[in-house]
């Protein structure tokens, strides 16, 4: 099977093409045809040795997969050859996403909504997975609650506010000038421009913060919290210094770190049938153009996510 893989750490440039043996499915999991694969800024990061997740090179990158079930053992009942599925096998461990061929736990996979093609599909995981566990599993959004989403109109951000809208909620996001009316049709009630006006003068008495950006974002987002109200954050989940700093002030923190939840992926792939989710994909790349969509993903502000297709 044809894989992109690296020798060593560094830019886009390190990922080479090529002919790798196939994976051999266990016990309990299925093989799979990948027909796209999403890509994620954590890849960029992994890639360049800044965070050291899957220890040194050589290693395949990439979790988010749509595609078709090449082969099943006869005691995985939930799926057949032939069918399409999606999810994030095996994160934060290496699934070798980046491939024409992906061994995966069949219970870490869901069918693939007909509403969805295989980039929309393989775009959803991750963000979807944690968008679900931040604002349902963890802060429980409700109808009438403000909810602040940072960067709207990135991955995690444009599938938050559309889940906070499902759930009834007034929805304020921060976005640059040239991604407000995307966040607009997705539902977002109010848009700060994060480059024209400090999102603390813009935002107050607000119930639920998802950050996604980091740095000082977290902690100025506790100034627009109301008395009890949660931060979540996908990028400082173990910030105990900024945890006692919500403490303080007598709001609430907490941290996610994404995992494959198959509960929360069919949900998701059920919005998604329902028409009430939409997945955007900003560009697609062949495989044999891996260095180009890591160039566009190393250069941020994507719109929705990118995906690579393969046939």
């Amino acid at each position: 099977m044809r894989a992109v893989t690296q020798q060593s750490f560094g830019g886009p440039d390190v990922l080479r093409i090529v002919e790798a043996d196939p994976p051999q499915p266990l016990p309990t999991e299925v093989l799979v045809r990948v027909r796209a694969v999403g890509l994620n800024p954590i890849e960029s990061v992994i890639r360049a040795g800044a965070f050291p997740l899957l220890g040194e090179p050589p290693f395949i990158l990439g979790w988010d997969i749509s595609g078709i079930v090449e082969g099943a053992e006869p005691q995985t009942w939930r799926f057949a050859p032939g069918d399409e599925v999606f999810g994030m096998p095996m994160f934060p461990r290496a699934a070798g996403g980046y491939a024409e061929l992906v061994a995966a736990p069949a219970r870490q996979l869901v069918r693939k909504p007909a509403a969805l093609d295989h980039a929309q599909a393989a775009a959803l995981p991750l963000i979807g997975i944690t968008a679900w566990q931040g604002l349902i599993d963890l802060a429980n959004v409700q109808a009438g609650d403000r909810v602040l989403i940072h960067a709207g109109g990135g991955g995690v951000g444009h599938v938050a506010i559309q889940l906070a809208k499902w759930r009834g909620a007034h929805v304020i996001t921060t976005v640059s000038a040239d991604k407000r009316e995307f966040v607009a049709e997705l539902g977002a009630d109010e848009t700060i421009d994060y480059r024209q006006r400090d999102f603390t003068e813009a935002a107050k008495d607000v119930d639920v913060v998802l950050d996604t950006v980091g740095g000082d974002y977290g902690e100025r987002s506790l100034r627009v919290l109301r008395s009890g109200g949660l931060l979540v954050t996908a990028v400082d989940r173990t910030n105990r210094e900024l945890a006692a700093k919500a403490r303080a002030a007598g709001t609430r923190f907490a941290g996610i770190a994404v995992d494959p939840d198959p509960v929360a992926l069919q949900h998701l792939a059920d919005l998604a049938e329902q028409g009430k989710l939409r997945v955007h994909v900003q560009r697609t790349f062949p495989l044999d153009q891996a260095v180009a969509a890591h160039e566009l993903l190393d250069g941020g502000h994507v719109q929705g996510k990118l995906a690579i297709v393969l046939g």
